[in-house]
């Protein structure tokens, strides 16, 4: 008989994720040094507004988006993407995927999407499944309050306290917090569709 242990998400815990999430609004990521094809110049080409999150405010959905600038390389012609605080070839921010891989080191997918509802935050039980299993890197993470949570998450949450005396949050400082994850180079990790890494 297999036993399945219950985690019982504390309120605080809730708080600190959606504050964290919710800081992230509106971020604009607009730096890329230079085309990842061929090493080419770049040119503004367009601003895309990306899903970072879904959070749940009492019975209703609010979408977190952050803005990513995409470029035109002057050599070979090529679009790409600012730095940006996403894996390659996902549809969420890198901390949401990193929070479903770390809460799915001790459950079963459905139990991490519901517990991510717990939390406040929407994530159905495939895209979980596809996070997870697509994963084969480590993702840092610490206990809060009895539960697993990514560093990334908390390093961000530092910086939601710290927007409070400030005008936001510096696209900068949230891919640090973040680990820069749009330029992993690990293909396994979360492979690839054809040459732009970060496909809108």
């Amino acid at each position: 008989m297999i036993i399945v242990k219950k985690y019982r998400i504390p309120p605080m815990l809730t708080d600190i994720v959606q504050t964290t999430l919710v800081s992230c609004d509106g971020v604009l990521f607009d730096s890329c040094e230079a085309c990842p094809g061929c090493g080419g110049e770049l040119a503004g080409y367009d601003v895309k507004n990306k899903q970072f999150a879904i959070i749940l405010e009492g019975e209703q959905r609010k979408v977190i988006h952050v803005l990513v600038k995409r470029f035109c390389c002057r050599r070979c012609g090529q679009i790409c993407l600012a730095d940006q605080p996403f894996y390659p070839d996902t549809r969420i921010g890198s901390p949401v995927v990193d929070l479903c891989v770390t809460l799915g080191e001790n459950m079963h997918f459905p139990r991490v999407s519901s517990t991510l509802a717990e939390m406040g935050i929407v994530v159905d039980r495939w895209s979980v499944r596809n996070y997870i299993q697509k994963n084969s890197h480590t993702v840092p993470a610490v206990d809060m309050f009895g539960i697993r949570v990514p560093v990334s998450i908390v390093s961000l949450s530092t910086l939601a306290v710290g927007m409070r005396e400030c005008n936001g949050i510096d696209a900068p400082d949230l891919l640090a917090a973040c680990g820069y994850p749009s330029r992993k180079e690990n293909p396994a990790a979360f492979p690839l569709k054809g040459r732009i890494t970060n496909p809108l």
